[in-house]
C-alpha cells in the first residue's frame, strides 16, 4: 500500500469514532429542532387556506352576532382592510411612498354622495362614474408627480390630500362643511338595511383582496417588486417604470375610490373631517404593522388597527395609551411586520412539473 493510500486510511479511522450511534439512533444526522410557537404562528398566518377561512366568517358574521353594533363595527373594519389593501399596492408592492392616499377615499365619497343625493342615482349606479373619478384623480396628481421620489413624492401626495379636503370644504355642490346627509344605500333586499350593506361590503372587500392577492403575483406585480427594490436597475433591463409606477397609483385610486362609495353608504352622511390626514396615516399604519407586500399581512394588520381600539374600549380613556403601546411593542420584535412578504420570486408551476 502506496503512502496515499495509508493516508487516507489513517484519516478515516480518525473520523470513525464521530460516526459512530448506538443502534437504531441514526448517524451523522443531528435532530432536527422543533418548530417554536413564533414558527408554527407564521405557518398559520401563511396557509393559503387562511383567507378563504376569513372570508367566509366575514361573510357569515351577521348568522354568528346580528346586534347592530357588530354589524356596524364589521362594516368599518371591512372598508378599511379595502383601504389598506389599495394602499398596499402603491407603497408595499411598488414602493411609492403616498402619504395623501385619502384623497381619493373622499373622492369616492363624495362623487357617489352627490350623484345619489343631488341626482336620485342609485348607489349601485355610481359605481362607474366612482371609478372614472378616481382614475381622473390619479391622472391629474400622478403624471406630473410620479417622477419624483422617496420624500419629494410623499410631501406632494400629502399636499394633495389636503387640497381635495380643503375643496370639498368649500364647494356648494359638496355640501361645504355640512356636508352631505341622507345617503342611499344599496337596497335592503329583504334584509335589514345595515345587514344588506355589511353583506354587499364583505363581498366587494373579498373580490378586492382576491384581486390585490392576483395582481401582486402576476407579472405586473413582479415588475413593481423590481421597481420597488432598484428602480435604476429595473429600467436598465427594460421596465418601463414610469408606466409601472402610473399603474401601481391608479389601481389603487380605483381602491380607495370604492372603499370611499361604500363608507358613503355606510354612514348616510359625510362631511370634510371624515377625510382628514388621520386616516391617511391609520391605513400607512396598517400597511407597515401587517407586512409591506404582503396581501395576507395587510389585512391582518388593518383589521388590528380598526378592532384593537373597539376591544379595548372598557379601558375607557386609557385605550388609546395601550394602544398605542401595543403598537410600539409590535414593531419592536416585529419590525418586518406580522406577516411580511416572502423574499425572492414565488414559486410557478410549469406543464409536466414544479418549476
Amino acid at each position: 500500500m502506496n503512502d496515499d493510500s495509508s493516508a487516507y486510511v489513517r484519516a478515516v479511522e480518525e473520523r470513525a469514532p464521530a460516526n459512530v450511534a448506538l443502534a437504531g439512533k441514526g448517524v451523522g444526522s443531528p435532530k432536527p429542532r422543533r418548530a417554536g410557537l413564533p414558527v408554527a404562528l407564521s405557518g398559520l398566518l401563511s396557509s393559503k387556506w387562511l383567507g378563504l377561512v376569513v372570508a367566509v366568517l366575514a361573510l357569515a358574521l351577521p348568522y354568528l352576532n346580528s346586534s347592530t353594533y357588530i354589524i356596524q363595527i364589521g362594516t368599518d373594519a371591512l372598508i378599511f382592510v379595502m383601504l389598506a389593501v389599495g394602499l398596499n399596492i402603491v407603497v408595499g408592492f411598488c414602493g411609492l411612498l403616498d402619504l395623501g392616499y385619502a384623497a381619493f377615499f373622499a373622492i369616492g365619497a363624495y362623487a357617489s354622495g352627490v350623484l345619489s343625493t343631488k341626482c336620485g342615482w342609485p348607489m349601485i349606479a355610481t359605481l362607474p362614474v366612482v371609478v372614472a373619478a378616481s382614475v381622473a384623480g390619479g391622472l391629474i396628481i400622478g403624471g406630473p408627480t410620479l417622477r419624483l421620489r422617496s420624500d419629494y413624492l410623499a410631501i406632494v401626495t400629502l399636499g394633495f390630500g389636503e387640497i381635495i379636503r380643503i375643496t370639498a370644504n368649500n364647494l356648494d355642490f359638496t355640501g361645504g362643511p355640512n356636508g352631505l346627509y341622507g345617503i342611499p344605500d344599496f337596497g335592503d333586499f329583504g334584509l335589514r338595511s345595515d345587514v344588506a350593506v355589511y353583506w354587499v361590503t364583505a363581498a366587494v372587500v373579498c373580490v378586492a383582496v382576491l384581486f390585490s392577492s392576483r395582481l401582486g403575483r402576476g407579472r405586473i406585480g413582479r415588475a413593481w417588486r423590481f421597481v420597488r427594490d432598484d428602480e435604476d436597475a429595473a429600467e436598465a433591463m427594460g421596465i418601463h417604470t414610469y408606466k409601472v409606477k402610473f399603474a401601481a397609483y391608479i389601481a389603487g385610486a380605483v381602491f380607495g375610490g370604492v372603499a370611499g362609495m361604500l363608507f358613503a353608504a355606510h354612514q348616510t352622511a359625510i362631511s370634510p373631517p371624515s377625510f382628514n390626514f388621520l386616516w391617511s396615516a391609520l391605513i400607512l399604519m396598517a400597511v407597515v404593522l401587517g407586512g409591506m407586500g404582503s396581501t395576507p399581512g395587510v389585512v391582518i394588520g388593518a383589521l388590528a388597527i380598526s378592532l384593537l381600539p373597539e376591544l379595548l374600549r372598557g379601558a375607557q380613556n386609557w385605550r388609546y395609551l395601550i394602544f398605542g403601546l401595543l403598537l410600539i411593542v409590535i414593531m419592536v420584535f416585529r419590525p418586518q411586520g406580522l406577516l411580511p412578504a416572502r423574499a425572492g420570486e414565488p414559486k410557478r408551476r410549469r406543464r409536466g412539473g414544479v418549476a
